[in-house]
C-alpha cells in the first residue's frame, strides 16, 4: 500500500503539469519515424517510435499518459528490486519514493521518449537478473533475456548494462557462468537486437555515425568526464546522495555480499561513456539499485518504520523536483533554468512556431517546399501544420530525415526555415531573402528563438547534386 501511495502521488503530479507547455520535438520526432515503419532509424532502434505512433493516436494526452504509466512502472519494479534484496516495506517504500523523487527519473517521464523506456528496461533487467540469481534454475534467465532483447530495439544503451552485467558476474558470481542461464539468455538478447543489426548493417551504420555526431559534441571522453559530476550530484538527486552512497556501502559489507556483482555494473558502464565519450546519464537507471540497496540497509537499523529525517527529505526532494524538472514554473522562470535543464522550455512554443511558418509560407505556391535545420522543426511541421494550413513538402537534411532523401522536383524555390547560418545557404541558393524570425514573449527562450525564416531562389544545383552535403546529425551543428 505505501508504494502504491507513492505511484499515486507521483501518477496525480505528472499528470497534473503534463500539459502546461506542450509537445517535445522528440516527440514530434518519433510519430513522423513510426510513420515510415522500418527496422532502424539514424539515432535510435524501431520500438519507440512504433510505440509513439501508436500512442500519438491519443494525441498528445496519448504520449504524455504512455511515458507516466513507464514511470510508474520504474517505481515499482525499484520498489520489488528492494524486495529482491530482502527489503520489506520500510525499503521498498523508501526506494519508490526515491525514483519518483530523483530528477533523472522524474525529467525522464516528462515527456515521451527512448530515455524514460531505457531506464524501465534497465531496472527491469537487474530485477530479472537478481531474480535469476535466486531461483538458481536455467528457466529462471529467460525474462531477462526477453526484457533485455526488447530493450535492445528502444535503446542500444541497453548493450552497457549488459557488459557491465556480465563482468559483475565474472568478478563475484562466476560459479553462474558455468551454467547455462546467462548464456541463454544472452543469446536471446542477441538474437532479438538481429533485425536492427542487419538494418544498421545494410544501411552503413548510421548508429555509430550518430554516436559519433554525440560524441563530438559532448566533447569526447573529457567532455564525457565533465558530466560525471552531474548525474551523481544533481541528475540522481542532491538530498538522496547518501542514499546512493548507503547503498554502495551495503554492498561491500557482507549482507550484501550475494548481489555485490551489482556494484561493478553502474563503475562499468560509467567508464563505457566516459571512454566513448557519451552522455553519462546513459547509465542513470542503475542508481535505482543503489537506492535499492540503501534503504534496505536503513530498513535493517529501523525495521519499524522510515526514519522520519528520510521521509523529509524525499518529500523535500519529490517537491523541488517538480519545480526543477515539470513544466510547472512560468516561461521566463524556466528560462532562467535553461542552462542546468533546458528540457521544459523546449516544449514550449510550438504552435506559435507552426503558425509563424504558415503565415511566410500562405503567399507561396503550394509546391514549394520547406526545407528545416533540423528534425523537431520538420516533424512539428508535418503533425501541427496540417491545422494551420500547411499543405506542402516539408523536408530536413538532419538525422532520419536525410536518410529518406530529398523532396521531388526543382529546388529552384524553397523556404527554408530554423537556425541556418546564412553562409551555409547561400552554399546552395545564390539569392536567399530574409522573411521573418520566430518570436517568443519577451524574456523567454529556447532553441527556436534564434530560429529564421528565409526565401532561397536560384539553386546552384539539383536536389540529387546538393543532398549529401545537406545532410547532417543534429549532435553537430548545422
Amino acid at each position: 500500500m505505501p508504494v502504491a501511495i507513492v505511484m499515486a502521488v507521483a501518477a496525480a503530479v505528472h499528470a497534473a503539469f503534463a500539459m502546461n507547455y506542450g509537445w517535445h520535438p522528440d516527440e514530434f520526432y518519433y510519430v513522423i519515424c513510426g510513420q515510415h515503419p522500418a527496422w532502424g532509424y539514424f539515432d535510435h532502434p524501431p520500438l519507440v517510435p512504433l510505440m509513439a505512433r501508436v500512442a500519438s493516436l491519443g494525441g498528445l494526452w496519448g504520449l504524455r499518459l504512455l511515458a507516466i504509466a513507464i514511470h510508474l512502472g520504474c517505481i515499482l519494479l525499484a520498489a520489488l528490486l528492494a524486495a529482491e534484496f530482502g527489503g520489506r516495506r520500510t525499503a521498498q517504500v523508501i526506494t519508490a519514493a526515491a525514483v519518483a523523487a530523483s530528477p533523472l527519473f522524474m525529467g525522464a517521464a516528462t515527456f515521451f521518449g527512448t530515455t524514460v523506456v531505457d531506464q524501465l528496461v534497465w531496472i527491469a533487467v537487474l530485477l530479472l537478473v537478481t531474480r535469476a540469481l535466486r531461483i538458481g534454475t536455467v528457466l529462471a534467465w529467460l525474462p531477462a533475456g526477453v526484457v533485455a532483447g526488447i530493450g535492445l530495439e528502444a535503446k542500444q544503451t541497453v548493450a552497457l548494462l549488459l557488459i557491465g552485467i556480465g563482468v559483475g558476474l565474472a568478478i563475484f558470481r562466476r560459479d553462474t557462468l558455468r551454467s547455462p542461464g546467462p548464456w541463454l539468455a544472452a543469446s536471446i538478447a542477441i538474437a532479438m537486437a538481429v533485425p536492427n543489426l542487419i538494418w544498421n548493417a545494410a544501411h552503413g551504420w548510421p548508429n555509430l555515425e550518430f554516436a559519433h555526431a554525440m560524441s563530438v559534441r559532448m566533447g569526447g571522453p573529457a567532455g564525457s568526464l565533465t558530466q560525471l559530476p552531474l548525474l551523481l550530484l544533481l541528475y540522481a538527486g542532491p538530498l538522496l546522495v547518501p542514499l546512493w552512497v548507503i547503498g554502495a556501502r551495503w554492498l561491500v559489507a557482507d549482507e550484501g555480499r550475494d548481489d555485490r556483482w551489482m556494484l561493478v555494473v553502474p563503475a562499468v558502464v560509467l567508464v563505457l561513456c566516459v571512454v566513448t565519450g557519451g552522455r553519462c546519464y546513459y547509465a542513470g537507471p542503475i542508481l535505482a539499485a543503489l537506492f535499492a540497496a540503501g534503504a534496505v540497509r536503513i530498513e535493517a537499523a529501523n525495521p519499524d518504520r522510515p526514519p522520519r529525517g528520510w521521509a523529509l527529505a524525499l518529500f523535500a526532494l519529490f517537491v523541488g523536483a517538480v519545480v526543477f524538472c515539470l513544466p510547472v514554473l512560468p516561461p521566463t522562470a524556466a528560462t532562467a533554468l535553461r542552462q542546468v535543464n533546458p528540457i521544459p522550455m523546449e516544449t514550449y512554443g510550438w504552435p506559435q512556431f507552426v503558425d509563424e511558418v504558415a503565415a511566410a509560407a500562405a503567399s507561396l505556391p503550394h509546391d514549394v517546399p520547406i526545407f528545416t535545420s533540423n528534425y523537431g522543426e520538420a516533424s512539428a511541421l508535418l503533425v501541427l501544420g496540417p491545422a494551420a494550413g500547411i499543405n506542402r513538402p516539408v523536408f530536413s537534411g538532419d538525422s532520419s530525415y536525410a536518410q529518406w532523401g530529398p523532396p521531388k522536383g526543382s529546388p529552384a524555390t524553397v523556404l527554408c526555415v530554423g537556425r541556418f547560418p546564412v553562409a551555409r545557404l547561400t552554399q546552395y541558393w545564390a539569392h536567399v531573402t530574409y522573411l521573418d524570425s520566430i518570436r517568443f514573449p519577451v524574456g523567454v527562450h529556447n532553441g527556436e528563438s534564434a530560429a529564421k525564416i528565409y526565401l532561397c531562389e536560384q539553386p546552384r544545383g539539383s536536389w540529387a547534386a546538393m543532398w549529401p552535403r545537406m545532410r547532417h546529425s543534429s549532435g553537430v551543428s548545422y
